[in-house]
């Protein structure tokens, strides 16, 4: 029997997490809500409702979700309520402004980006976000989205052809998961640039184009904005620890085996 190294540890550790938290929610979760639009629950498969619900324990719930519909998606498809994506979430963003009460709303008006898709406010953060010509959520990366579930798969499969090939180029196979997290900061950066860059003539409150705050807090007109990583982008930092840890096991294993 094979003997594990350091190296397939390590990997093993980040391949559980990626599949967990990205992979296997994602492409469980590919076109449903395109299939919700059409019919409601018939088209959606029987095991996407009790997945979602595992995803959504311990997830922010808006105070427009139908009471005692939070974390049932066959509830809130049957009475309209917004859908979030299951994935884990990687950042998020909170708006606070003077008519939306602390009661109702302690934090501000959150939405969370995930590798694929949103969740949170979106629909109230859309309205807010029109206000001063800003495009809707929906808009930005679209082919991103779209891509997400293959771009997923992909690198969990070449996470997978590292336990096989384990020659000296067996490294690169890792530098996807490796540089996840800053492709996705990159992306994200880049959005908020195009849509502050990219002000429409129906806003209310007539604002310059502006680099929306991608890390910290900011003041846009009467809002205050907090923008910060959350439970995803810190998953995805400890999967590219491992597969840095992985890449130098790997390495030291091949040079022990020269010898």
């Amino acid at each position: 029997m094979k003997k594990f190294t350091k190296s397939d540890i390590f990997a093993a550790v980040a391949l559980l997490l990626f599949l967990f938290c990205f992979t296997i929610p994602t492409v469980a979760f590919y076109k449903v809500p395109e299939k919700i639009k059409r019919s409601g629950t018939q088209e959606v498969a029987s095991f996407v409702f009790p997945m979602w619900n595992l995803y959504q324990k311990g997830r922010y719930t808006s105070p427009y979700t139908p009471k005692g519909a939070e974390g049932d998606l066959r509830q809130i498809i049957e009475r309209k309520g917004e859908i979030n994506t299951m994935s884990f979430p990687v950042w998020f963003v909170t708006l606070e402004a003077p008519n939306y009460p602390k009661e109702a709303f302690p934090k501000g008006i959150p939405v969370y980006f995930h590798l694929d898709g949103f969740s949170g406010d979106v629909h109230e953060m859309n309205i807010i976000n029109h206000f001063i010509g800003m495009y809707p959520m929906e808009v930005g990366a679209q082919v991103e989205r779209a891509l997400s579930p293959f771009i997923l798969v992909a690198i969990t499969l070449m996470m997978i052809l590292f336990f096989v090939f384990r020659g000296k180029w067996s490294s690169l196979l890792l530098v996807p998961s490796i540089l996840t997290p800053l492709g996705f900061f990159a992306f994200y950066a880049g959005w908020l640039y195009w849509y502050g860059h990219n002000l429409q003539e129906w806003g209310m409150f007539k604002v310059k184009p502006f680099m929306p705050t991608a890390l910290g807090d900011g003041r846009v007109a009467q809002f205050t904005t907090h923008s910060y990583p959350t439970i995803g982008f810190y998953i995805l930092l400890i999967i590219s620890v491992l597969c840095i840890f992985a890449v130098l096991s790997r390495r030291k294993e091949g040079a022990a085996t020269v010898k």
